[in-house]
């Protein structure tokens, strides 16, 4: 998960050089659960460089060989404007493919199906949340893009492959409540719940927002 900047340097240390944000994407895979409504998440391992002990959505950065690899359904065509708004059509379409292959690649969980060995993204069940920029001055910086799709189009046997830690779905407000989450996942929680509480056809057409400098909602124009 790519949505948290890392802790600021302390005072004795070198000045951190600006870096570009790295394209990157998150799934929030949801449910209808007892308690409500139910997204994946878990805790990155302490040995990461990058959030660690921080309870996130699964996902991360775009590779090189998401640009060109096969899916079995393309994006929509609102998912596909809404990713495109800041990157090019092929690089919008590769934030797609990243954030099916991070989800089973930390969950084991496939949006899709695997043909030959391959895995194929479903990638017309992604539907777009919201977008937010790590902050500078940052050793490491992400562009991450948010994406949502109901926990039903996903196949498999939930089994985590050692990245995140206490995998599971939690009903949301114990998400919120569980002390591991820093302050833009949880915005970006509450942009996802208001996209989910719209009727379905209001929700290609509603006002997008960004999150950058020092993780601040702004319209994204």
């Amino acid at each position: 998960m790519l949505d948290r900047a890392v802790p600021a340097a302390p005072d004795d240390a070198k000045p951190v050089v600006n870096t570009r944000p790295r394209d990157a994407a998150s799934l929030i895979l949801y449910r209808q659960g007892r308690a409500g409504v139910e997204v994946l998440m878990g805790v990155r391992h302490a040995r990461h460089r990058f959030m660690p002990n921080a309870l996130v959505f699964p996902g991360g950065r775009v590779d090189p060989t998401d640009h060109k690899h096969p899916a079995l359904t393309e994006l929509l065509p609102e998912t596909q404007g809404h990713l495109a708004q800041k990157a090019t059509p092929g690089r919008a379409r590769a934030l797609g493919i990243a954030a099916v292959r991070e989800l089973h690649e930390e969950t084991n969980l496939v949006l899709g199906e695997f043909r030959g060995g391959q895995l194929l993204p479903a990638l017309h069940r992604l539907h777009y949340i919201t977008r937010a920029i790590t902050p500078p001055p940052r050793a490491i910086r992400f562009h991450a893009r948010f994406l949502a799709a109901p926990a039903e189009a996903a196949q498999g046997e939930l089994k985590g492959s050692g990245e995140l830690e206490t995998l599971r779905f939690f009903p949301v407000q114990e998400a919120l409540a569980v002390g591991h989450m820093a302050g833009i996942t949880a915005k970006v929680m509450a942009e996802f719940l208001r996209w989910l509480d719209l009727p379905q056809e209001h929700r290609h057409s509603r006002d997008l927002v960004v999150f950058q400098r020092r993780d601040t909602r702004m319209r994204d124009r």
